[in-house]
């Protein structure tokens, strides 16, 4: 049961080498994510003056964020497990993968590098703004929240069944492809309602330098609640208890 493997670690921990390293990657990982994605947004909007909510702007966020997810976690995978989202971080703590203190300094590092690449962006377009997530007119906040348990968990599955199980055999490269597609289909889903955050570092980073908190906490509770539920999901019915193996606490 992934509950019983649960580990909050030692504050030492945050002082280890390869922590910290570790904290690092993911600092530089959803540093290139966030600025990618959001940064597509961004201009978007000044070649279509502010034109973003369309069905292009929607394909091409869709198609931004795939493309530089399936970087960001291929040069943080060999490192920190490539997590570049504090929803997978969470996913991996509840099913034993990483102990707590190293989580905490991942979600840290996450949202550090969301506001740093917000702050550049704010500053490499001359004062353009980064928009926060917000919710479709119509829409209620927990209709916002069910969208993104439901894409979260689509997310946290796909990390657990092409990089987290033991059963995964050598796959390489298709991993990282696979989160980067899944993302990328779920913003063509949920794009138009709520943003499709799936990751509460990329709702930060632009909410912080924009300073709009409205209905923010949609954007954590609904990822963390998905990526819990498709961790204990995959743990209690596919990760059988015999085929469980040492994993490094940081890299799935």
């Amino acid at each position: 049961m992934p509950i019983s493997r649960i580990a909050v670690g030692s504050p030492a921990e945050a002082g280890q080498a390869d922590a910290l390293k570790a904290a690092l990657a993911e600092f530089i990982s959803v540093l290139i994510f966030v600025f990618a994605g959001e940064g597509s947004g961004m201009a978007f909007n000044k070649l279509t003056d502010d034109d973003s909510s369309t069905p292009a702007g929607l394909v091409a966020a869709a198609l931004a964020h795939a493309l530089a997810l399936f970087v960001a976690v291929s040069v943080g995978a060999n490192i920190s497990g490539g997590h570049v989202n504090p929803a997978v971080t969470f996913g991996a703590f509840v099913g034993g993968h990483i102990t707590l203190v190293r989580s905490i300094l991942y979600w840290i590092a996450q949202l550090l590098g969301s506001v740093v690449a917000c702050l550049l962006l704010k500053f490499s377009t001359g004062g353009m703004t980064t928009s926060a997530f917000s919710l479709s007119s119509g829409l209620g906040a927990w209709n916002a929240v069910v969208f993104e348990i439901v894409m979260t968990f689509g997310l946290v599955y796909t990390v657990y069944a092409t990089a987290v199980d033991p059963k995964k055999g050598n796959i390489g490269i298709i991993a990282p492809i696979a989160i980067g597609f899944i993302v990328g289909a779920n913003i063509l889903a949920g794009g138009a309602f709520d943003g499709a955050s799936m990751n509460p570092a990329v709702s930060f980073g632009p909410a912080v330098v924009s300073w709009t908190w409205d209905n923010h906490w949609v954007y954590w509770l609904g990822p963390f609640i998905g990526s819990a539920i498709a961790a204990i999901v995959y743990e209690v019915f596919f990760i059988a208890p015999s085929t469980y193996e040492e994993l490094p606490s940081a890299d799935f």
